[in-house]
């Protein structure tokens, strides 16, 4: 559960904005576009393929320290 805390000078916009950003952060709506249509499990299994080899391919890139002179 997100909650957030407003203040009474609080503006309504900056408190949505907070909150968008909180439930973008948290996957949230990642997870809500996702879930709204029926994936098969042959998909399901090929894009969790595809997010596995993109998280190996971005450690591999934090390790290599690049070095500008």
């Amino acid at each position: 559960m997100i909650k957030i805390n407003i203040e009474k000078k609080d503006q309504l916009d900056r408190a949505l904005k907070q909150f968008k950003r909180i439930c973008n952060d948290a996957g949230i709506f990642k997870e809500i576009k996702r879930s709204t249509y029926y994936e098969k499990p042959s998909e399901q299994r090929r894009r969790e393929e595809k997010q596995r080899e993109k998280n190996i391919r971005n450690i591999g890139k934090k390790k290599v320290k690049k070095v500008y002179r």
